[in-house]
């Protein structure tokens, strides 16, 4: 059946995207800082108490879904250490997070980089991959992924991991350039939370709780966010982690669960959020690039059955991705495109960022110091960061390069 459904979906040509400006419908942006009665917010204490949590709940009730508050007991197993680990210059450790008993067990692997010239707790860039943390570095002493993984990715066979599927995602994790930095890193494979297919509630962690009904039910954004949560609460554990100053990365896909995740959990310090497009930084009235018809049709399991209900339909949502970016205020957020990616909708992406600019000035910051769309190649860094970069839909070198300056900028002052 799954198979059949995996078929299906990857056969199903998705419709062309819309790249004429021209055609970008007249819309109109809701105001973040006008509430729901009409009044408008005049003090960050306003913000924060009222116009903050009212913001939530419409993600929750129209894109997300709704996050479990609860959370189950974790047990935490380190699997491996190497002191030697990336030539020397770090500490691996891989870590089983566990939760429930049984068949209904869920693990969650989770594999940390810390650097071994730190003087003191380190800040730590923590996002999920998509391969496996096998893909992440080649090193044949990680271990391989045990839950399914897609059979599009080399070396997978039968929707496992094999050894050949080893370093498959290293470039987007250039792993001695960001403890070089004297930064940390913690990634997961997002497939240990939710398989990355319509059928995949059944195997992911959503089993932990009591099923999810209605319009608002989560899906597989909400689970990968809570993920993030779940991997923060270990890193606070650990004394060589300064957990103060954990940055929240995600490219594509998740970058929408690391936007969803730093806009619900304030402990992160800082979000990243690489090319997420639709659902993520992308604003959905511009109706341009990948719509909300076109990422409910393909991928039904990502959001709240709401969501759905605004394909072709979205000037009629009551939130807008300019929203969620200020849900992050006063912490530094970062929205990075490329030009070649017209799918994830560049300039939707800028205009995300600068429309949540209102509420980072109104909280005491710099916001982004951009009114207009940088050239190529050229960043913006405010407590809003921005910047397009050459090339397609990808998470590159020179991105890491600005987010490593970016968050020099505001935790190595």
């Amino acid at each position: 059946m799954i198979v059949a459904v995996l078929v299906s979906l990857a056969l199903a040509a998705p419709p062309p995207p819309i790249e004429d400006e021209s055609k970008v419908p007249p819309y109109t942006l809701p105001d973040p800082l006008l509430r729901a009665d009409g009044r408008r917010v005049a003090h960050a204490r306003e913000w924060t108490g009222e116009r903050r949590p009212e913001l939530l709940r419409l993600f929750e009730s129209h894109v997300y879904g709704r996050t479990p508050a609860a959370v189950p007991r974790p047990r935490y197993t380190v699997r491996a250490t190497d002191r030697s680990a990336l030539r020397g210059r770090a500490t691996r450790r891989e870590v089983e997070i566990a939760f429930g008993e049984g068949a209904q067990a869920r693990r969650l692997d989770l594999l940390v980089y810390l650097p071994n010239d730190a003087r003191g707790p380190v800040p730590v860039f923590l996002g999920l991959n998509f391969q496996g943390n096998h893909a992440v570095d080649p090193d044949p002493a990680v271990a391989l992924a045990r839950t399914w993984v897609a059979a599009t990715y080399p070396g997978v066979v039968a929707h496992r991991a094999t050894d050949a599927a080893r370093g498959g995602e290293a470039k987007r994790w250039p792993l001695e350039l960001v403890v070089g930095r004297g930064y940390g890193v913690a990634t997961m494979y997002y497939g240990d939370l939710f398989p990355d297919h319509a059928q995949g509630a059944a195997e992911s962690v959503l089993t932990l709780f009591p099923a999810a009904r209605g319009e608002d039910a989560w899906g597989a954004v909400g689970a990968w966010a809570w993920g993030l949560g779940r991997a923060l609460d270990y890193l606070e554990t650990l004394p060589g982690v300064d957990a103060r100053r954990v940055a929240v990365i995600g490219h594509s896909r998740l970058g929408k669960a690391a936007l969803w995740a730093g806009a619900q959990d304030a402990r992160f310090g800082m979000v990243i959020s690489n090319e997420s497009g639709c659902g993520g930084a992308a604003l959905s009235k511009r109706v341009f690039g990948e719509t909300v018809e076109a990422i409910t049709t393909r991928f039904p399991h990502w959001f709240a059955p709401a969501f759905a209900r605004y394909a072709g339909r979205e000037a009629e949502l009551p939130v807008d991705q300019h929203e969620l970016i200020a849900l992050v205020a006063p912490r530094p957020v970062y929205v990075a495109s490329a030009e070649g990616d017209g799918w994830a909708d560049p300039r939707g992406e800028f205009l995300g960022a600068r429309h949540a600019d209102p509420v980072y000035r109104l909280l005491g910051t710099d916001g982004l110091p951009a009114q207009e769309m940088p050239p190529v190649g050229r960043p913006v860094h405010g407590t809003i960061g921005y910047h397009v970069r050459a090339g397609g839909h990808d998470l590159t070198e020179y991105d890491w390069r600005q987010f490593l300056d970016f968050a020099d900028r505001h935790w190595k002052r």
